[in-house]
């Protein structure tokens, strides 16, 4: 895949593999910007420093950060989405939430 970073500088890309750009700077929604050559508008708001999607995902798919598994999407993430705990669980650690309960993890049955 070509690298994303000319055409999308707000973007940044850890290494080749990978499947989620970081946001350089926070991002809005609406925004259009190009990822791999492809034109994108930006379906949410994104804080600096977040996952975004270089790809459609589908749930079950593996998220790729520096080259590294770093998680598994629970649901479907269409290109330029937000990669956050809504759409991504950890598989190292437990991802906690702020639920109702104050106890809640993705994964857990409770």
């Amino acid at each position: 895949m070509p690298d994303p970073t000319p055409a999308a500088p707000r973007l940044l890309l850890m290494a080749p593999e990978d499947n989620c750009l970081i946001a350089r700077m926070p991002l809005s929604a609406g925004e259009a910007l190009e990822i791999d050559g492809a034109p994108v508008t930006l379906p949410e708001a994104i804080p600096l420093g977040y996952k975004v999607a270089r790809r459609a995902l589908k749930a079950g798919e593996k998220v790729l950060r520096y080259g590294a598994i770093i998680g598994t999407v629970s649901a479907d993430v269409a290109q330029g989405a937000m990669l956050h705990t809504h759409n991504l669980a950890s598989d190292y650690i437990p991802t906690y939430t702020l639920a109702s309960d104050a106890h809640s993890f993705i994964g857990s049955t409770h």
